[in-house]
């Protein structure tokens, strides 16, 4: 949206200049300058626990002295991409003349205060000279990312614009700003900061009437600083420009990315619509500014929150509320008013949308009354309970502790649900839009480019800031690395092709394997006429990869309620412990399923296999039943495989975060290490903490833990230790290397008698990121390595595409190496890395992560979702959880 000669605005102008006036807030019921919402401050928040700024850890921020000049682009702009959410949307007005370029005389060619730059972590460790890796034969790739062929080169003026009364819709807030576009001249408005390419005074009153109530609106600008070309901030300068652009295109804000309602898919018998949109963050790489682009949907639900809870109340009378609370909470809802999402944390049914609050004056408003007032919204339903959600995880991290309400009838739940997911018809009719190939991906990307550059507001803005987009996504140099081979029992190997060795497994015995003996199995008298063929074939095919399996105990039950099952366990394993227990039940019911692990992990700890009744009766039960097998087998201690990793005293942690599902304050941090050279054997620990304090203590005690039973069985202390983190928000990294690394650095020492004992490597794996990778048109191979162009100039890093896809296009992982003094060069733990892909026992196949992380992951969501405590430490050296 344009600031040029007041088209659009959303109010007049009286260009009558004022005196600051005072703001009239809320301070019980305050709506955030980001949102529409409610918040009443003084109420006890739940914040999830997070790790917390420390200390101790030389990582290096960029500029955090205020000295950013003398930093190039090169170096400190890695994390300056799109800031999502309302304040980024963009606005500006037409420039009145080219701006004058700054001379390249030092920091003085631009007058005012500098502004000081965020902080910027260097992850990357002093020592690392050269982090790209040689083995495996090279390949020409292309990625998701468009080359800045120019940039602005100017000096650029920041400004803080306030509103009072305050104003928290960025589009009233840019409309009425755009009414003094002539005093202003050219400008750049995400809705809380401006910026210009010429100066302006340092203080600017303007006043404003807005159309919706003829409220007068007074509006102060004031001088932040001043931004140089080398500036921390000036990348994020460029990213609120394209926002601006994707106004142009008529995309629609929600939440934190733009999306096209004009091309939305509706799905009417699913009650869904389906919003394509674009992600995108323009940042500094190892030599070129890149432009990152990535297709996105969202799932866009018709109902309402008050349809449905309506619908619980009509499905059960006594229990509407409780069924509604259970349904609703944890959901993301979409406020229709200022297109802002939230994640339902609670409903207070003792308050409704005739409940008052009182504003910072003193005087009491009901909701009704905010809503009407504010947004012209008439509410139409005035004994809905109202829903809690909290303030947003930065001011969480500040120390707020605020609630927001917010009222059913006006958010629309987004996303899907869990029965949605289990619906096979519903995700394929999904799948069809949101799973493109690769072909259609980049078709998708050139198109999105082409209308960048050719759109004439858009061309007009690029070039009044000096931008210029590339044509063609950008070409990247990457490795393949070599297929790997597998050992099995007997010294028998295979040749991992294309990251996938179901078939040739089969006639393969396992490397480790113990017999099992003494087993029970448990099913309902209903469905037990299909067991004894899944018996006969189960003993076949564990003899087949020299795993013995004798005849279970079998108990038949008359229901498959989970009280059964809990009780059938306790009266059998409170006489005896058998070495496995195997539950046969008839559907993926969570608390069945609950029921039993608790059981078995808990009050009674013994190994337990849960199996559905359908599987035994499966068209492909010969490979199931293998896989079966295997799970048995190495819940047991055994273990089908192995890859060779020539690396003496080598021990790997995987370790991952997972959110209880129940109590929303707490989280439980699994980590899972190897104790043998193979790197088949594991220790296993899990704890429930609040904050980063504990998270940080927990891991290093557990991390000490697992260095002791790995000096019980070699009879010595691992010399090398690896640790993979995963579940870490790029927000998070300083708090890692602060609180986490410094932690388990000093508990290590202690354990080892000093620093020079042991050596150590910490690395952040992510799953979740927006980069994408094509050879070809098609996906890359299994074993790609991509460590140059379009890594980060700050950080230690390299991406591996460890999986092959079916369908869709592949995502790579991204590996950042935060801590490191093993003396391997990045060659060595990159293919490390991929090594240890093929290591999880769960299926026959590679997985995006290190073994150790996929089983992190496994035990913390075990946990953190069915069990919901600490499993008995009897289990802690098997894979149990698998």
């Amino acid at each position: 949206m344009s600031g040029r000669g007041g088209r659009g605005s959303r109010g007049r102008a009286t260009q009558t200049r004022t005196g600051s006036s005072q703001e009239h807030q809320l301070p019980h019921a305050q709506p955030s300058s980001s949102s529409g919402a409610v918040r009443r401050p003084g109420q006890p928040g739940q914040p999830a626990a997070q790790a917390a700024a420390g200390s101790g850890v030389r990582g290096q921020r960029i500029g955090e002295k205020g000295d950013s000049a003398a930093v190039g682009l090169s170096r400190g702009m890695e994390r300056m991409g799109i800031q999502p959410g309302p304040s980024g949307s963009g606005d500006a007005s037409g420039a009145t003349g080219p701006p004058l370029p700054v001379a390249s005389t030092g920091r003085g060619s631009a007058r005012g205060k500098r502004i000081l730059p965020a902080d910027i972590f260097v992850t990357k460790p002093s020592h690392i000279q050269d982090k790209r890796g040689s083995s495996g034969t090279k390949i020409m790739l292309q990625a998701n990312y468009f080359k800045l062929l120019k940039a602005t080169d100017w000096a650029i003026h920041q400004y803080r614009v306030d509103f009072a009364p305050e104003e928290d819709r960025t589009a009233v807030r840019k409309g009425l700003l755009r009414l003094h576009q002539k005093s202003i001249g050219a400008y750049i408005f995400d809705g809380t900061v401006m910026y210009t390419s010429h100066r302006l005074p340092d203080h600017m009153t303007f006043t404003s009437t807005r159309q919706s109530d003829e409220q007068h609106i007074t509006i102060t600008v004031r001088l932040v600083g001043d931004m140089l070309v080398g500036d921390i901030h000036y990348i994020q300068f460029f990213n609120i420009i394209m926002r601006k652009c994707y106004e142009f295109l008529q995309l629609k804000l929600i939440g934190r990315n733009y999306f096209d309602p004009e091309s939305k898919v509706v799905l009417p018998e699913f009650k869904l619509e389906l919003w394509p949109g674009y992600v995108t963050s323009i940042r500094q790489h190892e030599r070129d500014i890149l432009m990152c682009a990535e297709i996105t949907n969202k799932v866009m639900r018709l109902d309402t929150l008050l349809d449905i809870l309506n619908a619980c109340f009509e499905e059960n009378r006594n229990q509407y509320r409780a069924n509604f609370a259970n349904t609703v909470i944890g959901t993301v809802v979409l406020t229709q008013y200022n297109n802002n999402t939230y994640r339902i944390e609670d409903v207070d049914f003792s308050t409704t949308p005739d409940s008052s609050f009182a504003l910072k004056n003193g005087d009491n408003i009901t909701y009704t009354n905010y809503y009407r007032t504010k947004y012209g919204i008439t509410i139409r339903n005035s004994k809905q309970p109202m829903l809690v959600t909290k303030s947003k995880t930065r001011d969480r991290q500040a120390g707020e502790a605020e609630r927001v309400y917010l009222v059913p009838e006006l958010c629309r739940a987004t996303g899907l649900t869990d029965s949605m997911r289990e619906n096979f018809r519903l995700m394929s009719s999904l799948a069809t839009y949101t799973r493109l190939n690769p072909k259609s991906r980049i078709d998708k990307l050139i198109n999105f480019n082409n209308r960048l550059r050719n759109k004439p507001n858009i061309v007009k803005e690029f070039t009044e800031w000096n931008l210029q987009l590339d044509n063609k996504l950008l070409e990247v140099p990457g490795r393949l690395l070599g297929p790997e081979q597998l050992r099995f029992g007997g010294d028998a190997y295979i040749q991992c092709l294309k990251g996938d060795w179901s078939r040739e497994m089969q006639k393969k015995k396992c490397l480790i394997a113990q017999p099992l003996r003494d087993w029970i199995l448990i099913i309902t008298e209903r469905d037990r006429h299909a067991l004894q063929k899944f018996l006969d074939l189960l003993k076949k095919v564990s003899l087949g990869v020299s795993f013995q399996v004798d005849a279970p105990q079998v108990h038949s039950i008359r229901d498959d309620r989970p009280g059964t099952y809990s009780e059938t366990l306790e009266q059998i394993l409170s006489k005896k412990i058998p070495e496995l227990v195997f539950c046969v039940v008839s559907n993926n019911r969570s608390d069945r399923y609950s029921a039993i692990k608790k059981k078995c992990c808990v009050d009674r700890p013994v190994p337990s296999q849960v199996c559905v009744f359908r599987t035994l009766t499966h068209k492909n039960i010969m490979s199931i039943a293998t896989k079966i097998a295997i799970q048995m087998s190495c819940k047991l201690g055994g273990a089908p495989w192995c890859v060779d990793i020539p690396l003496d005293g080598l021990m790997v942690i995987g370790f991952d975060v997972c959110h209880d599902t129940t109590v929303k304050t707490k989280d439980f941090g699994a980590m899972v290490a190897t104790v043998d050279k193979c790197m088949t054997r594991y220790f296993s620990a899990v704890n429930a903490h609040a904050n980063g304090d504990e998270l940080s203590n927990e891991l290093s005690q557990n991390i000490c833990k697992a260095a002791q039973t790995y000096h019980r069985a070699n009879r010595v202390l691992p010399s090398r230790i690896v640790i993979y983190r995963d579940g870490v928000g790029e927000g998070q990294v300083p708090q890692v290397m602060e609180r986490e690394v410094v932690q388990i650095r000093k508990s290590l020492d202690a354990l080892y008698g000093g620093p020079d004992r042991y050596k150590m490597a910490f690395i952040i794996v992510t799953k979740r990121l927006n980069t994408r990778f094509f050879l070809n048109n098609d996906n890359p191979p299994t074993g790609t390595v991509v460590d140059d162009v379009i890594t980060s100039p700050i950080k230690y890093d390299f991406f591996i595409v460890s999986q092959q896809i079916r369908q869709g296009t592949i995502t790579p992982t991204s590996y950042s190496v935060i801590f490191d003094n093993l003396g391997l060069d990045a060659d060595k733990l990159q293919r490390m890395s991929y090594k240890l892909t093929h290591m999880y026992y769960n299926c026959s196949n590679t997985v995006r992560v290190p073994a150790p992380c996929h089983y992190a992951h496994k035990l913390a969501f075990l946990v953190s979702k069915f069990i919901h405590r600490a499993p008995d430490s009897q289990l802690q050296n098997t894979l149990y959880f698998l």
